[in-house]
């Protein structure tokens, strides 16, 4: 792109967007701009726009999001055909094994949960469409990683620091890249506690026709339900049946 197409306001104004997290739900003007790598005087006149516009909420002090920019990301997951390609599988799987499953895709160092089928609850944070998890300690996030060339999942793992959410949770790269290399050789990821302690879960990756990985399929139960030697056994089969199912499908 020609710097003369280039809109400096509105990527700015994005950035300042993404500086809020779930655990930095609430931001000063310094706050927004150092996560926003802007100036002051730059990060407070987005979030001033943003606040006029109603996409913000001012309170004085802190800047906080409001609901209205779900209509950003809402509009996005309504115009993508994966979500209504992979629902109707995911409600009958999650059916079956009487257990939450999930379709995610790779945005940078995280995946974007695209759909999902809940039977119970098995996370303290709520999951749905547009939830972000790190990448790097999920398993769905691991099977999209897998599938990249090995230098592109070195330079992912590397955007930002690899932080422990929970005392199970890998955070050597080096060990992280040797996980990734046995998910690839053997097609799917198992996850034991490292994204919340007591949440175990097993993935694998879907392909398109042309063999492609396009997202990841999981399924997550509480870690009393099954041994992490015994989830291959028990939930691959039903697992790679939706895979491959849904194969077909996937253009």
């Amino acid at each position: 792109m020609t710097d003369k197409n280039h809109m400096g306001g509105l990527a700015k104004g994005l950035r300042v967007i993404e500086a809020f997290e779930a655990d930095r739900p609430r931001l000063t003007i310094a706050e927004a701009a150092q996560a926003a790598g802007l100036d002051r005087a730059t990060a407070r006149r987005c979030l001033l726009t943003l606040t006029e516009l109603g996409y913000a909420s001012y309170d004085g002090k802190f800047f906080a999001l409001t609901p209205r920019v779900l209509r950003l990301g809402m509009a996005c997951l309504a115009s993508m055909p994966l979500p209504a390609l992979v629902q109707p599988a995911l409600d009958r799987l999650s059916q079956m094994l009487g257990e939450s499953t999930s379709v995610s895709i790779l945005d940078g160092d995280e995946i974007v949960y695209v759909a999902r089928a809940a039977q119970r609850k098995v996370m303290s944070i709520s999951l749905m469409p547009g939830s972000r998890l790190p990448a790097f300690c999920t398993s769905m996030g691991r099977v999209l990683l897998a599938a990249l060339p090995e230098t592109e999942a070195r330079t992912r793992l590397a955007l930002r620091p690899l932080a422990a959410r929970t005392p199970l949770t890998e955070t050597d790269p080096a060990a992280i890249m040797a996980r990734l290399a046995l998910v690839r050789e053997q097609g799917y990821a198992l996850i034991d506690q490292e994204v919340e302690l007591g949440l175990r879960s097993i993935a694998v990756p879907l392909t398109d026709t042309h063999g492609h990985v396009v997202a990841a399929l999981n399924l997550g139960l509480p870690a009393t339900q099954a041994d992490v030697s015994d989830l291959a056994r028990r939930y691959l089969p039903a697992l790679r049946d939706v895979q491959q199912e849904l194969r077909a499908t996937l253009v």
